[in-house]
């Protein structure tokens, strides 16, 4: 009966391949209202970006076919509409500055949209790369220890750099190669969800032992407090000597979200709130660019033509497009400072409103939401915490990032996940992406292809409890057998061996 049950199964690729046609018709669309509006004719630029978008997005749908043909079939269209409407942001952008460079005589600025172009298919490269290389995401959780390592060095890789090698506009964030520059951060952001997803699996008896109740709450003893001690550690390094409060919020507050989903404890979230915000108070008290952040923050318009010009404008453009926009090219999206990158959502509210950026917001949503879902249904507790790790890592950017723009929360200065121009944002999440469609592909894969985990072999090094199957067993459901009956261990080439603690099975 199992070929037949295979055969049964779709891989749906065939939706993917709709979907990504579909977002290559909006892309494509947007460009031409872009070009009518704001040039009043048609020109040889748009036919390139359309070409290459559709190039690279047929090139991307190719690759899942063939290395991943189970995977969630939304995850990759949602990205390449994220990235086509950001395209079209930096295309507008772009024209905008080119009228002002020939107003004033000056000779014409470089494009970005091809550079776009361009890092768009770097993006591509590692994100069919990771599809080859991580034939299994349990892998991965053999070199847990070394991704937090790597992930660690470059962090802080610009912090004892020179000044002139890392930073830009104050902040010491980035390594500068001549013309080029890279942002490790954004790769230090997926290394560090695999190192603790690792790390998690394995010592998540540390973060469940019992505690002191305490207001309805179980907290964990002093002494294992030690792992989230560290992590706060790093983020206030990073907070301090990079002056970056954006990769600083990131990293802590994925490492937060993990933390609950691997222990369902509150109680972990609530002191990881406390320590931060004493430590970013302390930072505020010591650290001139984060006062500068947060006088901004609370009061944008004391200095308008000054520190709080960039978040004035910004609100002011939001507030021109009001509901419906202005409409694509008819705005001046150009008169917010880093209108293509940082303030790329004051752009597209200017010009698309309220709704376009409901619509914008919707879609990270749900690219958000399909990586949760894979966790939800793949069978590995590893790789659950990957995939819900990745997707929390797209929604918690998206909301430092909105949430700085519209001044909810100081400006962070880091970019929109695949909207923003920058090639090292738009690299990473493409190789993020990957990592999202590898889990969810074991996840739907039927058990007939499923091929036995690579640890697996007598000579090989095992990780079970990172490739051990999740059973889901609630805490007042755990009993001790009554005298004399021997505990039953489940049976199926899928049950764990050996004796679970507290009656939990290996892999919960």
């Amino acid at each position: 009966m199992r070929p037949a049950v295979a055969a049964a199964v779709s891989t749906r690729r065939g939706v993917e391949l709709a979907l990504l046609g579909f977002a290559a018709v909006i892309t494509t669309g947007a460009l031409v209202l872009v070009e009518a509006n704001q040039e009043q004719e048609l020109t040889w630029t748009l036919l390139y970006l359309g070409a290459a978008y559709m190039a690279i997005l047929a090139a991307a749908h190719v690759a899942v076919r063939k290395f991943a043909p189970y995977a969630d079939p939304l995850v990759l269209p949602l990205a390449a509409l994220l990235n086509g409407l950001g395209l079209v942001m930096i295309h507008r952008v772009d024209l905008a500055r080119i009228a002002r460079a020939a107003s004033l005589g000056n000779d014409e600025p470089t494009q970005e949209a091809l550079r776009q172009v361009g890092w768009t298919a770097i993006g591509i490269v590692f994100f069919v790369g990771v599809l080859v290389l991580v034939p299994d995401h349990r892998t991965l959780a053999r070199y847990g220890y070394t991704a937090g390592f790597v992930g660690l060095v470059l962090l802080a890789l610009p912090a004892v750099l020179p000044a002139s090698l890392s930073e830009v506009n104050g902040a010491r964030i980035w390594i500068r190669l001549g013309p080029a520059s890279i942002q490790p951060g954004e790769f230090a952001k997926i290394l560090f969800v695999v190192f603790f997803a690792s790390f998690l699996v394995v010592k998540r008896d540390l973060f469940t032992s019992a505690g002191k109740r305490f207001l309805g709450m179980t907290f964990p003893r002093p002494r294992d407090l030690g792992p989230l001690l560290v992590a706060w550690g790093v983020a206030m390094a990073v907070l301090v000597f990079e002056s970056d409060l954006g990769t600083s919020l990131m990293f802590f507050g994925i490492v937060l979200v993990m933390l609950y989903v691997a222990t369902e404890r509150i109680s972990w979230v609530i002191i990881g709130l406390v320590i931060f915000g004493a430590g970013a108070f302390a930072a505020w008290t010591f650290v001139s660019r984060v006062q500068t952040r947060v006088s901004v923050w609370l009061d944008p318009f004391a200095d308008y033509n000054g520190r709080g010009f960039q978040v004035s404008q910004g609100l002011f453009g939001l507030a021109t497009g009001g509901v419906g926009g202005t409409g694509l090219g008819a705005g001046r999206p150009e008169l917010v400072p880093f209108a293509s990158t940082d303030f790329i959502f004051t752009s597209l509210g200017e010009e698309m409103g309220l709704v376009g950026i409901a619509a914008l917001l919707l879609i990270y949503c749900l690219l958000a939401t399909r990586a949760m879902r894979s966790a939800l249904a793949v069978r590995d507790t590893f790789g659950k915490l990957l995939a819900a790790g990745l997707g929390f890592a797209i929604a918690w950017q998206v909301f430092v990032v909105v949430g700085g723009v519209i001044n909810l929360i100081p400006n962070t200065g880091i970019t929109a996940p695949f909207v923003s121009y920058g090639g090292s944002s738009l690299v990473a999440n493409y190789a993020l992406v990957a990592l999202v469609l590898r889990v969810s592909n074991a996840a739907r894969q039927p058990a007939s292809e499923k091929k036995p985990s690579p640890a697996a072999g007598p000579s090989a090094p095992l990780a079970p409890l990172a490739e051990a199957s999740t059973e889901m067993v609630q805490r007042d459901q755990v009993r001790t057998p009554p005298s004399g009956v021997q505990h039953q261990e489940p049976a199926g080439p899928a049950a764990p061996t050996g004796r679970a603690p507290r009656g939990r099975t290996r892999g919960e």
